[in-house]
């Protein structure tokens, strides 16, 4: 639910975004708010990292932080917001484990007058969400597309057509259904593979090339391997697979350990992914997974403390920067984008560990 006080015209939105607030309005230590901040999972170490750059944001600004983790289950997760709701949250920050699932909740937060946050994965079918903190994720499944091209050698680092002519065999892996995220993910990609899939390039021989065919429930690696075994099963026994467009990290491990499993290795198809997760890089420069997208969450945690500093003063984010592309079912939820990086063995160590996220001892 947009509030009252945050209804004012698209035009005054992106024209405040080239403001700040003022040196005076920072909080002195102890006279902040208590602010509910729910996380889907600690299994994916991104998540851990969100949550703690959220929480180490928001403390610095003199609030306190309710940090919790739903562990990917939903019932949890509702039980959670109720409670942070009860405990007097003046704001709650969401990271849903089912964006669809949470209307309850967040008819309960309208009616205490508490704002909402959604936090990279959109809070959908409810009225009761103001604003909406992300990455441009159709660009995201762009990148994914490009690396996977790049790798296979039909198009150069710098978008003019590749040595190779192909036709190469790929396979299609999407995240979970139940999070918005995934279909602007493949979307993106499928804007870059389908002229090459039209033409033959590109081969999806399993025959699995619709979103509702290659989701990944809850972005699980294990579900995600077992599904290639089943593909190098039925589809490869006399082919080789020379790509798989992977959405995530933790589901580009699950396909890996499949083909290696399936006999691949040392070489191995170009297999895409996306978080930059410590063990993905490890990969990426051992030769195994080909890439990744790098998505800076200490950014997204610096940009969503700062939003919900703005509304806990009554204001509109200074940062809202896209008012057209994010419509959850009931309503466009006013939104911030960050614009990701592809990363390969080419420019990781300037990307990541010259940026200071990762160490070189790290990465070893």
């Amino acid at each position: 639910m947009v509030f009252p006080r945050f209804a004012v015209l698209a035009v005054a939105l992106l024209a405040a975004a080239c403001g700040g607030p003022a040196a005076g309005d920072q909080p002195k230590p102890g006279d902040g708010a208590l602010v509910g901040v729910t996380m889907p999972t600690t299994k994916s170490e991104r998540w851990i990292s969100d949550g703690e750059n959220i929480k180490r944001d928001l403390e610095s600004r003199g609030h306190r932080v309710d940090l919790q983790y739903a562990e990917n289950d939903v019932p949890t997760q509702v039980k959670q917001i109720e409670d942070q709701i009860a405990k007097g949250a003046k704001l709650l920050i969401i990271a849903s484990v089912d964006g669809s699932a949470l209307t309850k909740p967040l008819d309960t937060a309208a009616n205490a007058r508490i704002p909402v946050i959604a936090y990279d994965r959109l809070l959908r079918g409810s009225p009761n969400v103001d604003f909406y903190a992300t990455f441009e994720n159709f660009r995201v499944g762009v990148y994914q597309a490009e690396s996977l091209l790049t790798g296979l050698g039909l198009r150069n680092p710098d978008a003019s057509p590749g040595p190779a002519e192909g036709p190469f065999n790929i396979e299609l892996f999407a995240g979970s259904a139940d999070d918005n995220n995934a279909a602007f993910f493949f979307n993106g990609a499928m804007s870059v593979l389908k002229p090459y899939l039209d033409n033959g390039k590109l081969v999806v021989r399993s025959g699995q090339t619709e979103f509702q065919a290659v989701t990944t429930l809850r972005w699980d690696g294990e579900t995600a391997g077992k599904r290639m075994e089943e593909i190098l099963g039925t589809t490869y026994r006399r082919a080789k697979v020379n790509g798989v467009l992977s959405p995530y990290d933790g589901i580009s491990l699950g396909i890996l350990t499949a083909l290696k499993n399936g006999g691949y290795g040392p070489e191995f198809p170009i297999v895409t992914g996306q978080d930059a997760e410590l063990g993905s890089v490890k990969s990426i420069i051992a030769g195994q997974q080909y890439s990744t997208i790098y998505k800076d969450t200490r950014e997204l945690a610096k940009a969503t403390a700062s939003m919900a500093e703005a509304v806990l003063k009554d204001r509109t984010p200074p940062q809202l920067n896209n008012l057209n592309d994010y419509d959850n079912g009931v309503k466009v939820v006013p939104a911030f984008l960050l614009n990701p990086v592809s990363v390969d063995k080419t420019n990781y160590h300037k990307v990541l560990v010259e940026s200071g996220y990762y160490t070189d001892d790290q990465l070893r």
